[in-house]
């Protein structure tokens, strides 16, 4: 093959290489959902992505010998989180590769990168944002288009992360719902005996006193973090401001219910988003603003809705309320005419979540993995 180069992201041309990667990958591949570009940008953009404000980051392109690219990742540093770890840590994001020979080059050169940082362990694929959008390879389920915010690759991914001495870290489940079998009156009278002997109530997320409910699911993420989850870690108020502010034009608010105890304390929420990108298949192709303006127009025709969060404080687990957050949800997505759910992405650790999304008839059909390596 010819000689493969490995360069930063630095000019407008290397960024529009590095931006429309996956549309030569990906342009016959049915299942493929092309991304809306000006988002894509923003994540790119520290003044919209708060990650890239807390440590070194680069973006990097793998060329061949007359220029074209052949992969493309993003590679940082997160210093805020590495604070007191003895092991530091740094992150892939965004990987796309054309071949083994160009993944196993750029990965390498990130590692390169990282370690000569002071980094000692890199995980990835991550969020870009440090989200709950693109978090993994898709290792399992190939079989039909991704729902909003979740990845999706060619099955040979997963092997060019291992060849270049890449690991299992975590896996990650989605689990499917065929809302029309589910009867949401079976479970009305069990969410109304809960409510009351437990005492609290459910309201749906106010857009008019956003700071407020932000304080309060992030006082939740804080307090709902199970022991073992390691160093996964909550997302401080600016991130949860940023991913509102990159969210906003997709938010239902009656998909994100919350749920306080009688004195008013935020004790757990949900948080759903409906599954664009049926409408983003049809209509993303086209660069901003006309991809975003069909969006726009078009959003209304969604069918499903993702839940991509569901939390909930010790003190009032096994207490309904995870159930009672469910049931909102359910109801609401019924009224607008949702056929279809998935709930993810769950951690494989995260057994009462996976418990609980299978009682709800919830069906695994999909896995996404995080690796790691050590550098």
């Amino acid at each position: 093959m010819d000689r493969i180069s490995i360069k930063p992201v630095v000019t407008r041309n290397d960024m529009r290489d590095f931006l429309w990667l996956p549309w030569n990958l990906y342009k016959n591949d049915p299942n493929w959902v092309p991304p809306l570009l000006n988002e894509v940008k923003k994540q790119l953009d520290p003044r919209f992505n708060p990650l890239l404000t807390r440590g070194p980051y680069r973006l990097f392109l793998a060329c061949d010998s007359v220029g074209r690219p052949l992969s493309r990742v993003m590679v940082g540093i997160d210093q805020a989180d590495n604070e007191g770890k003895a092991k530091k840590e740094g992150y892939l994001a965004l990987y796309e590769a054309v071949n083994e020979e160009s993944s196993t080059l750029i990965l390498n050169h990130a590692c390169t990168w990282l370690a000569n940082q002071g980094i000692h362990l890199v995980r990835g694929p991550i969020s870009p944002t440090k989200g709950e959008n693109l978090r993994g390879l898709l290792i399992w389920g190939f079989d039909s288009p991704p729902v909003l915010m979740n990845a999706y690759n060619p099955p040979e991914y997963a092997t060019y992360f291992e060849k270049a001495g890449f690991t299992k870290d975590v896996d990650y489940y989605a689990y499917h719902y065929d809302l029309k079998r589910i009867d949401v009156r079976k479970t009305e009278r069990v969410v109304s005996y809960a409510q009351n002997k437990y005492g609290f109530r459910v309201n749906s997320f106010d857009r008019n006193n956003i700071e407020a409910e932000l304080a309060d699911l992030k006082s939740i993420l804080e307090h709902a973090r199970p022991e073992d989850w390691g160093d996964l870690s909550p997302p401080n108020l600016e991130d949860l401001r940023a991913y509102a502010f990159q969210l906003r034009d997709l938010i239902i608010p009656e998909l994100i219910p919350i749920a306080r105890n009688l004195e008013g304390k935020p004790i757990g929420f949900a948080a759903s988003i409906p599954d664009y990108h049926r409408v983003l298949m049809k209509n993303s192709s086209f660069p901003f603003p006309t991809g975003w303006a069909k969006f726009l127009f078009n959003r209304h025709r969604v069918s499903g809705a993702r839940v991509f969060l569901l939390f909930v404080i010790p003190e009032y687990r096994k207490k309904g309320v995870s159930g009672t957050l469910f049931y909102h949800l359910l109801l609401k997505a019924k009224e607008f005419g949702f056929t279809y759910g998935e709930g993810s992405i769950v951690a494989e650790f995260n057994i009462p979540m996976r418990r609980g999304a299978e009682r709800a008839g919830g069906l695994h059909y999909r896995t996404y993995r995080v690796y790691k390596k050590e550098l």
